[in-house]
């Protein structure tokens, strides 16, 4: 009769085998496991502790070096209960300022609050990587506004937040309550913001009606339109049902509504009230609570580096009237230092790269240092700003007074033979077959073309403006240099 044996029944079966002089190899072979296996049941059965020693033990380690200590555990627990709004990220970068060392990982604090029921484990959601992220270069660019709803009062009313936030910095610009979000309460709002802060360039906005007339039954323009159009703002629209493209701000409502709106729901009595704590609420956003997106960074520090003039906006009570801003005349930009763009779209300055974009590659734009902000401007346009980066022995800069920079000139072409070619619409020219690249701000233009030693300079009105390496065969020069005006042009036969 077959009789099934246990786990630990075979592997005693084994040890006695060897204890009896079996080869530890054939038993091995014959229970099909590995000789270490097999000294280990050795090992554990000889240890006194028989029988027992052969059961299956928890894999578990003794210990974990890197584990959470207890005090920074008990810390994320008691932050977590004191603001339940914070997330794993918020958490970690507090426990950074208070001083803990070394500091745990994100998801080392995210498995510390499901660990202490405070935060419910959910599936992983896409990963960023997956959305295609866009965000415009400078503050004041753009600002995405919106409306947000389901705020209430002690007794039961309904209030709505015209909110609106800077696209580059994130920095709130706007968070009005109001009774209902007509027409005039949201441009009263919006008027708000300009007083404050400026008037953007461009605001982004969806298609609701306070907004535009796009689906509306009326002529249009609405009040809203207006009152950008009269201001030079450009109103851009999304497109219908897509509210990823006014993330920034739709991500602000979330963090609104878990920072301010829950703790203070059907709290306040009155509106004043209620706009008085959201003021405040609104106030830490902006200068204190970091922001991931940005690195971590509270918004104002982005929001700061372009502060221009403050206007004086001025709504009429009509509803026909658009709103008038009036601002102080703007200070001529100083003078600046000129760069080429590199292939990759950076320039370099101070011995620091600076991003322009590759759409600049090649071109040539002017660089201007205006308190501690870099500005590039190609053709009078600017296209790019950058906080300025010093090195440790330069950082006595940021006490000197401002002086007027150098300005550089242009040296002098080197003579030598000279051939002339028009350059094409992309600031190219073409020498012994072979193309140099001059700059689209040379489109069209006459350019001379010498060469200098083992170089191929480019010249306008005997000033330099490119110097390229030699690329084309040498044994060509002779033929290029043979049409000093170029080919002639064929001549169509009438």
């Amino acid at each position: 009769m077959l009789v099934e044996l246990g786990l630990v029944e075979q592997r005693y079966e084994a040890v006695r085998e060897v204890l009896d002089g079996a080869s530890v190899t054939a038993v091995a072979r014959r229970y099909g496991v590995a000789r270490q296996t097999l000294h280990q049941w050795l090992r554990r059965y000889g240890d006194g502790n028989g029988l027992g020693g052969l059961a299956d033990r928890s894999s578990r380690p003794a210990s974990c070096p890197h584990q959470m200590p207890a005090v920074v555990e008990a810390r994320v627990v008691a932050m977590r209960a004191a603001h339940p709004a914070w997330g794993p990220s918020t958490i970690l970068w507090h426990l950074e300022r208070e001083g803990f060392s070394p500091v745990p990982g994100r998801s080392s604090v995210y498995r510390a609050l499901v660990r202490h029921g405070l935060v419910a484990a959910e599936k992983r959601r896409r990963k960023r990587s997956d959305y295609r992220r866009w965000e415009r270069g400078r503050s004041m660019e753009l600002w995405q506004m919106d409306i947000v709803g389901r705020f209430y009062l002690a007794d039961g009313t309904e209030l709505s937040a015209v909110t609106g936030i800077d696209d580059h910095s994130r920095f709130c610009v706007s968070a009005r309550l109001v009774v209902r979000a007509t027409a005039r309460p949201v441009c009263e709002a919006l008027a708000l913001a300009m007083r404050a802060h400026g008037v953007p360039e461009a605001i982004l906005t969806d298609n609701g009606k306070v907004f535009t007339a796009r689906f509306g039954r009326g002529p249009g323009p609405v009040l809203f339109d207006r009152i950008c159009a009269e201001n030079g703002v450009r109103h851009l629209l999304t497109a219908p049902y897509s509210p990823t493209t006014t993330g920034k701000v739709e991500r602000f409502h979330k963090t609104l509504r878990a920072g301010w709106g829950r703790p203070n729901e059907r709290v306040f009595a009155t509106l004043a009230q209620a706009q008085a704590s959201l003021d405040a609420w609104v106030l830490e956003y902006n200068t204190a609570r970091p922001h991931q997106s940005i690195g971590n960074r509270p918004p104002i520090e982005r929001f700061a580096l372009v502060a221009g003039p403050v206007p004086v906006l001025e709504v009429d009570e009509s509803d026909t009237a658009p709103a008038r801003v009036s601002t102080r005349s703007r200070q001529d930009r100083p003078a600046g230092v000129s760069r080429w763009v590199d292939q990759h779209g950076q320039i370099s300055l101070a011995g620091f790269s600076y991003r322009a974009g590759p759409t600049f590659a090649g071109e040539h734009v002017e660089v201007v240092v205006v308190a501690g902000v870099v500005e590039i401007w190609h053709h009078g346009v600017l296209v790019a700003s950058h906080a300025q980066r010093l090195r440790a022995d330069q950082l006595d800069r940021l006490q000197r007074p401002e002086r007027a920079p150098l300005t550089r000139r242009a040296r002098d072409a080197t003579a030598g033979l000279t051939v002339t070619r028009i350059a094409d619409g992309d600031g190219v020219v073409s020498f012994a077959a072979t193309p140099y690249r001059a700059g689209r701000a040379w489109a069209r233009c006459n350019i001379d073309v010498t060469i200098v030693a083992g170089s191929v300079q480019l010249s306008v009105d005997g000033k330099v403006i490119r110097v390229h390496s030699i690329r084309h065969d040498r044994a060509r020069e002779l033929g290029a240099f043979a049409n000093p005006k170029g080919r002639p042009r064929r001549t169509k036969p009438a």
